[in-house]
């Protein structure tokens, strides 16, 4: 019994990589995004990038490989500045060296040829199964603030499933019936996931759960990309073509992070109801910012 529990544990994966895909040029928030990457842009007070990366080391991973475009600059978030807190000693030590004490890579798109194409620039690098984060999509169940600083579970609670199933997964979150025309729609047998259904027209989504930006894929996804699902047969490496391969033979699984607020940096008016409802559940500022909100709302 213990010798067959033995083999079972050097068979199970291990998750130690994490992909923060981060090529995107951010169209969509135009100016801003000529000046700043969407990555850095802060929710109220911590940037994006900053909250992935503690919510992909929560998660337990080894290595970060961060992947970005050849104009875009990330390296200012990639310092330790641990040496500035003294300037403000009450605020969490850790939001100033976020990419401290763990390994980082970065690794550049050189065209914009897909999620495929940006996760396959890295997976020389990757062993096993791998993360994979969105670099514009905040998604967290901690409303925490710079002061008292709580990683958000979202990666974990993938890490974990893929622990007990052994299959890839992805993240869903339920949305409006009149937001699904925006998103991946999927439909569901349990908690596999069946298919998936890119921006239906309303009526037809097989559900209100939506892919919302977190992964996790198995390490035949070199493979697949490099020999299968080719630039040259789908004119781009989409990341659904991988979904499909995966739903078709033994499984892919959707984790419902219910509970969880998500938010895109990559959206003015998403980003704008970003700042908002996480200001007002957040200990430090809810209680003014709610009682400025009534009273300009009344005004």
């Amino acid at each position: 019994m213990l010798e067959s529990m033995y083999l079972l544990a050097l068979i199970m994966a291990v998750v130690e990589d994490a992909l923060i895909v981060a090529g995107g040029l951010g169209t969509r928030m135009y100016p801003i995004s000529t000046f700043l990457p969407k990555e850095s842009l802060p929710l109220v007070d911590i940037p994006v990038l900053i909250h992935l990366a503690q919510e992909a080391k929560a998660a337990g991973v080894k290595r970060i490989h961060i992947i970005t475009s050849p104009n875009k600059d990330l390296s200012p978030l990639l310092k330790d500045v641990s040496h500035l807190h003294h300037n403000r000693p009450e605020l969490d030590e850790s939001l100033f060296s976020s990419f401290s004490n763990i390994e980082i890579s970065v690794h550049v798109q050189e065209q914009q040829l897909g999620l495929g194409d940006a996760i396959l620039t890295a997976l020389d690098e990757v062993q096993g199964p791998f993360l994979v984060l969105l670099g514009d999509n905040v998604i967290i169940d901690n409303h925490s603030s710079s002061r008292d600083y709580t990683p958000s579970n979202a990666s974990k609670l993938l890490v974990d499933c893929f622990e007990k199933n052994n299959l890839p997964c992805g993240a869903i979150l339920s949305v409006p019936d009149e937001e699904l025309s925006s998103y991946g729609v999927v439909e569901l047998d349990g908690e596999l996931i069946k298919n998936v259904i890119e921006k239906p027209q309303s009526g037809f989504a097989p559900s209100n759960f939506v892919l919302c930006g977190r992964y996790i894929f198995t390490d035949d996804c070199k493979k697949l990309l490099n020999e299968i699902y080719t630039v040259e047969k789908f004119g781009e490496l989409q990341s659904i073509e991988l979904q499909k391969h995966w739903m078709n033979g033994d499984g892919f699984i959707g984790v419902n992070l219910d509970g969880f607020s998500w938010y895109d940096s990559g959206n003015p008016y998403s980003w704008l109801q970003a700042q908002v409802d996480h200001a007002l559940q957040r200990d430090d500022l809810s209680k003014q910012f709610s009682d400025w909100l009534k009273l300009r709302i009344k005004d």
